[in-house]
């Protein structure tokens, strides 16, 4: 499954059993306060029989982090930890995604979509871009720019949004 997180909008994206085409599934309504975005995804995730997760790491030109990179690495790290806690071992990837909605307007505006229907769909467009290049990527027997996460113990006190993205395993080059 690839996921494109924003402040607004979640995109998400599967693809056939056999790992070869990435298509889009659903667009979801972020809510930072009650987190049901996240519930739902994992909804999808156990709908969907997904075995990996692929989540986009929007860095900027220069390689370097921003608000939108913390606020991906936080979201993902929090995924995986629920969906640790739900008993899923499903592999949670943050992969480097530069450019990927960028990318999206430009595949509707040449397919025709007008400018006013796009933000019903280029997060969806994007999760496919990041799960299309993370499936070609490990196809082709390269690593994948990103990282693993590994789901972190959260107490009680402790909010799984404030907790900071494991980036010990699997570092970038």
């Amino acid at each position: 499954m690839g996921v494109d997180v924003g402040n607004a909008r979640v995109g998400v994206a599967t693809c056939d059993p056999d790992g070869i085409l990435a298509t889009p599934l659903k667009t979801l309504r972020r809510d930072m306060k009650k987190n049901s975005d996240r519930r739902v995804l994992r909804k999808l995730i156990e709908v969907h029989e997904v075995t990996e997760v692929f989540v986009g790491l929007p860095k900027t030109m220069s390689g370097g982090s921003s608000a939108s990179t913390e606020m991906a690495e936080i979201y993902a790290q929090a995924l995986a930890n629920e969906l640790s806690t739900d008993g899923h071992q499903i592999p949670v990837h943050l992969v480097d995604e530069r450019l990927t909605t960028v990318s999206a307007h430009r595949s509707l505006h040449e397919a025709g979509v007008s400018s006013r229907d796009f933000r019903a769909v280029v997060d969806q467009v994007a999760a496919v871009n990041i799960l299309q290049f993370s499936i070609d990527t490990v196809k082709a027997g390269k690593n994948l720019p990103g990282y693993t996460l590994t789901p972190q113990t959260v107490s009680a006190e402790e909010s799984v949004d404030t907790l900071p993205a494991n980036e010990t395993e699997n570092p970038s080059d």
